[in-house]
């Protein structure tokens, strides 16, 4: 049986989390033998990781965390404070160099210079949350591999990364997989010498399952007899729930009957409260958390609206496609290869006044609305079996396409 590592920080509600998940459930247990190494071993999804798979949490980040996290300033006065004094001027010269000469690699030598290597040797080890650098970095440096892939599941254009860090990191891994052709395309771009290793790895999602999932019992305000709109995401700025708010804001001013429901969680939720307050929609617009099954929630919803101000291919989207929602979507990147304008669903510009134009044609709509819904069912085009690249790669045969 091959050995494979995948890599994440947590098991956290989330789209990244969500995707190997799917991709995990179509890997043979019989011809695998897999480990997921968490940087913390915690998460909503956790107790979804099938039970053959096992799950590891990398212990030594405890010590690292607060490191990367804090200011410089507070980790040499820790070392201090601990009487650590031999370990002050070598990270103080590191930070220092790594900044001026901005390459982000030297620090994190210095930071992970006491973090062992990995014990076990893997056939293929896996950083699947890229471009996460102290993930990206451990896996090239401190696990020992034949293969070794970083799985880029954002658009690096709208991501911020250390570019020195990860044109040399990069050159310790055999394979790139972007979820999209157009991250894949951004990524190039940045950094042009990864080129002949990188390939485009669409996220695998079950339909038979997302269907299944989605009718199972929830409470979702059923007595409310109006245009339920639902949007599935962390509670961030990236998504762009603060946009659905004022859309909302306008919808209800015009005398639209009309609720938003956003299912997730994230550190934007204060924020996103006040706000919603703000704009008179307390009422109307549902914060409801994080759902380990968001389907029933897109299943019983009228409309569902992505409002993400980047993203590298969009989870929840495919979702909300499989359940044959009618769609507005915001122009980021993995929306061009998922949505065909106007004919499955609405792309439109990331602000207020053109979500809301669309939002309320689709109200207004009901034959727009089945019409988008009858294109959907219509659409027989399948995704390639994604998962059969990831075997050729495991089992060193050809590429194809």
């Amino acid at each position: 049986m091959k050995k494979i590592l995948f890599m994440l920080s947590s098991m956290n509600i989330g789209g990244v989390e969500k995707s190997l998940l799917s991709l995990l459930s179509v890997m043979p247990k019989d011809q695998y033998d897999i480990t997921v190494l968490l940087l913390e071993k915690k998460g909503g999804f956790l107790k979804e990781i099938p039970d053959w798979v096992k799950v590891e949490e990398a212990t030594w980040f405890k010590e690292i965390k607060p490191v990367i996290m804090q200011p410089p300033q507070q980790t040499v006065k820790d070392y201090y404070l601990r009487k650590q004094f031999i370990r002050i001027p070598s990270f103080v010269c590191s930070y220092l160099v790594s900044k001026y000469l901005d390459n982000r690699y030297l620090f994190y030598k210095e930071v992970l210079k006491s973090v062992p290597i990995k014990e076990t040797t893997y056939d293929v080890a896996i950083s699947y949350q890229g471009p996460t650098d102290i993930i990206d970095y451990y896996i090239a440096n401190k696990v020992t591999a034949q293969k070794k892939i970083s799985w880029v599941h954002f658009d690096v254009s709208k991501h911020l990364i250390n570019e020195r860090l990860y044109k040399k990191l990069y050159i310790q891994y055999d394979k790139i997989f972007a979820v999209s052709n157009e991250a894949s395309k951004k990524l190039i771009e940045k950094i042009p010498n990864i080129e002949s290793k990188t390939d485009v790895f669409m996220n695998v999602i079950s339909k038979e399952l997302i269907r299944e999932m989605a009718q199972r019992s929830v409470e979702f305000d059923d007595d409310f007899k109006g245009i339920k709109i639902v949007t599935v995401g962390r509670l961030s700025k990236e998504k762009g729930q603060d946009i659905a708010i004022k859309v909302l804001a306008k919808l209800r001013k015009e005398g639209y009957n009309v609720r938003w429901y956003c299912v997730g969680e994230g550190n934007a939720r204060k924020g996103y409260e006040k706000l919603i307050e703000e704009n008179g929609v307390s009422n109307d617009f549902i914060l409801l958390g994080a759902k380990v099954n968001p389907y029933p929630f897109i299943e019983k919803s009228d409309i569902y609206v992505q409002t993400s101000r980047h993203e590298g291919y969009c989870l929840t989207l495919s979702e909300a496609k499989s359940l044959n929602k009618p769609i507005v979507t915001t122009d980021f990147v993995g929306a061009f290869e998922q949505i065909n304008d106007q004919c499955n669903g609405y792309i439109v510009k990331s602000n207020d006044e053109e979500i809301y134009e669309k939002v309320k044609y689709l109200i207004e709509n009901r034959k727009e609305r089945s019409r988008l819904i009858a294109n959907l069912i219509k659409d027989k085009a399948k995704l390639k079996n994604e998962s059969k690249k990831l075997d050729s790669f495991i089992n060193r045969k050809e590429f194809v396409g």
